[in-house]
Order: structure tokens, then sequence, then C-alpha cells
């Protein structure tokens, strides 16, 4: 199974040159069976822009996710600190194989909508 993604075009591209190596979230998807991410590249680009199997997902506390993560996580640690505030947990999906597709699509060959966290393909 695949989820869309949206992703800041910063980060989304970072994912795609391999200078980030997971993708942060406050809140992830429920689904054991997901094994693909299709990255929809938000605003300005607003665009599906590849895609990426899914390695290992860490949960715990965001100290413990950057102490495991943060140097291949493709942003500064302050980044990081802004984007979680105060949740008690989060989690770093890993990037395993990413894909950047040759022509972007359309979120309309994908999707009837954008999703601001995500959603199940």
């Amino acid at each position: 199974m695949r989820v869309l993604l949206s992703i800041k075009p910063e980060f989304a591209l970072k994912i795609f040159d391999g200078s980030k190596r997971y993708e942060y979230r406050r809140a992830i998807f429920k689904r054991e069976e997901v094994r693909t991410v299709v990255v929809y590249a938000s605003n300005p680009i607003k665009q599906v822009i590849g895609e990426f199997d899914i390695g290992d997902i860490i949960h715990g506390e965001p100290s413990v996710l950057w102490a495991q993560t943060g140097d291949v996580s493709g942003i500064t640690k302050k980044r990081f600190l802004e984007y979680f505030g105060n949740k008690a947990k989060g989690y770093a999906i890993e990037v395993k194989e990413a894909r950047k597709y040759d022509m972007p699509v359309p979120i309309s060959g994908v999707a009837s909508w954008v999703p601001q966290s995500f959603m199940y393909l």
C-alpha cells in the first residue's frame, strides 16, 4: 500500500538528492501495510515529484529521534525542534530507496485533493 505525504519543497528535494534520510511527522498513518510514500511537494511546486520505499519507522520523544537520526536528517536541529514544538512523541520515517519522477505529476493525476498531512492511495 502507498500513502501520499505533503512535504515542503525544500525537504522533498533533499529526499531525492539523498541528504534527507528521514521524514519527520507528528502524526502518522496507522496501516502497517504501507510500504511506499508518494511525495507531494507543496507550495510553490504543488506537484507529485517522486516516491520512496519506507525502511524503519521510529517512534519516540523528539530528543531521542534527533539523537538517532539527526546526522542524516537534512534539517537543522533548530528547525527540527520548532517542528515538534511541545509534542511528547513523534515519528521518523526512514527513506530506503527514493525515486524522483522524470516528469512531476499534477495532484489531479494522483488524488482529488491535497492532504495537509497524508492520505492513503
